[in-house]
């Protein structure tokens, strides 16, 4: 009796936690592939899961922000959907490697071609963008989610840092320090420099350990041939000398 009843507490408390837990992580949200380092360059992904028992996800609008304006947005291929890119006229240019960029992507569309997100799953939608600001810690990206039927999630409340999470947040994409340097190529050719004088390092360390190892094969081999001769003489005297004890004798 007493472990059913256990097993019966376990199972409420075990239903209430789900029950909490849900609503709260099953949203719309972006998350970076590795870090997206102000001014660089980033990979990232939508992640869209599915909250209905009665019907599919069919359609994603995701609103880029104005007030940081993404020169370039080139989205994935992704099997069984549509994807619709918008661009929009800056009020201010921006500069991208030495040209000046007058419009930005507004707006990326997903529309399922087929059956779309089922019950139970979900599904990303991987976006490679850039530059990336630096004036700002965040990027808050308002998502419309759309069901097969016909009903609208707005995920456009911005989370409030001190306050509880909105019913439906926005996905927000945070943005680390900037790194040296924005394209990664200096990093690289310093990482790769670095390398170059390891690898010298170990080389020459290695042509040292083998020198030295040559000078004390060859000592050895010295010192073994001196050993050998001279129990090579101390052999002959004692054959002589024992000749000559036979002959006396």
């Amino acid at each position: 009796m007493k472990t059913s009843r256990i097993a019966a507490v376990g199972a409420l408390a075990g239903s209430a936690v789900l029950l909490l837990s849900g609503p709260a992580s099953a949203h719309v949200s972006v998350a970076a592939e590795g870090a997206a380092a102000k001014g660089g360059y980033a990979t990232v992904n939508f992640k869209v899961p599915n909250e209905r028992d009665d019907a599919t996800t069919t359609k994603l609008e995701v609103n880029f922000p104005t007030d940081h304006p993404l020169a370039s947005a080139q989205p994935e291929a992704v099997p069984g959907w549509k994807i619709e890119v918008t661009k929009a006229k800056l009020d201010k240019p921006l500069e991208l490697h030495g040209e000046q960029i007058d419009e930005a992507v507004s707006k990326i569309t997903w529309t399922a071609t087929g059956d779309g997100i089922g019950t139970g799953f979900f599904q990303k939608f991987p976006v490679s963008i850039g530059q990336l600001p630096e004036n700002t810690d965040e990027l808050v990206f308002k998502a419309l989610q759309t069901y097969s039927n016909k009903e609208v999630v707005r995920w456009i409340e911005v989370p409030q840092k001190g306050q509880e999470e909105p019913d439906n947040p926005a996905p927000v994409l945070a943005l680390s320090a900037a790194s040296d340097d924005h394209h990664g190529s200096s990093g690289s050719s310093s990482t790769a420099s670095d390398k170059s004088e390891d690898t010298g390092g170990d080389a020459e360390a290695a042509s040292n350990e083998t020198s030295a190892a040559s000078d004390s094969s060859d000592t050895t081999a010295r010192v073994l041939g001196v050993v050998g001769i001279v129990i090579g003489v101390a052999g002959v005297a004692y054959g002589v000398l024992a000749g000559r004890r036979r002959t006396n004798a």
